[in-house]
């Protein structure tokens, strides 16, 4: 039986080994504290340039921090030890535009003409909100952070286009001005909120109906605060169609061997 590893346990090099050998299949948020955390998406070359302009874009959901080598599955600035087709919990696998697999290894689909690009995630920030004493209600419950597809379009390039998806967090009100501070402090991991309140602003219908992620329990005296999330190019993949598009699967990131540190203004 598999181990779910949580926050508090283990170091970079043993959560690497674990999701490495396929021993963590689970969500990332709150593992390896103080590393970095990347959404993942892996192109054909075709797509490459349209992408990474859709990216630079819309930096909110898709801020970029390392496009590789094409035909190459390793992040030579983010984590050069790494393989970017065994060391993610969980992957999803888009074929002509449809999900077909959620394997934990994507050795047997890789291609020679693919390209990995690697874009900021919010657990990176999630650190320094725990640091100052803000709550994080999704570690608190053992759940994955529930992810919402908004009524906001994406700034569209060549065939990529489509909606905004956003990660959300409860706070009380007296919290967020904390946690828009903390979280602006870290702009290429989506910096700050891009909402706080009514969430039918956003389009979002249904909080405890989140399309990635899992629902939480939202007290009584908290209200929603919204960030970016690279989940995004997700939401877009099925109009775009390409060959073969891979992804982490939401929630289970890459974990770089950069720090925090290196990215906080």
């Amino acid at each position: 039986m598999k181990q779910r590893l949580r926050y508090h346990d283990s170091g970079l090099e043993e959560v690497r080994a674990r999701i490495r050998s396929g021993e963590h299949d689970g969500p990332t948020g709150g593992l390896a504290r103080g590393y970095v955390q990347t959404n993942l998406v892996i192109l054909p070359e075709d797509y490459a340039f349209d992408f990474l302009k859709f990216c630079v874009r819309n930096p909110k959901p898709c801020p970029i921090l390392e496009v590789t080598d094409v035909g190459s599955p390793v992040p030579l600035s983010m984590a050069p030890e790494a393989d970017l087709r065994t060391d993610v919990p969980k992957y999803r696998v888009y074929e002509n535009g449809k999900f077909t697999d959620e394997p934990t290894d994507v050795r047997s689909y890789w291609r020679e003409d693919l390209v990995s690009f690697l874009l900021g995630c919010s657990f990176t920030f999630e650190r320094a909100l725990l640091d100052a004493g803000l709550y994080l209600a999704h570690l608190d419950q053992e759940r994955n952070v529930p992810m919402y597809v908004t009524g906001r379009e994406c700034a569209p390039s060549g065939p990529f286009a489509g909606p905004m998806v956003v990660s959300m967090r409860p706070y009380r009100a007296d919290e967020i001005p904390l946690a828009v501070a903390i979280s602006g402090r870290y702009p290429m991991m989506h910096g700050a909120p891009v909402h706080v309140g009514d969430p039918e602003t956003l389009g979002v219908r249904d909080l405890g109906k989140p399309e990635f992620g899992d629902p939480i329990e939202i007290g009584e005296d908290q209200i929603p605060v919204f960030w970016g999330c690279g989940v995004t190019p997700q939401a877009v993949a099925m109009k775009v169609a390409p060959s073969l598009m891979i992804t982490h699967s939401p929630g289970h990131m890459f974990i770089t061997d950069r720090v925090d540190g290196e990215f906080e203004v």
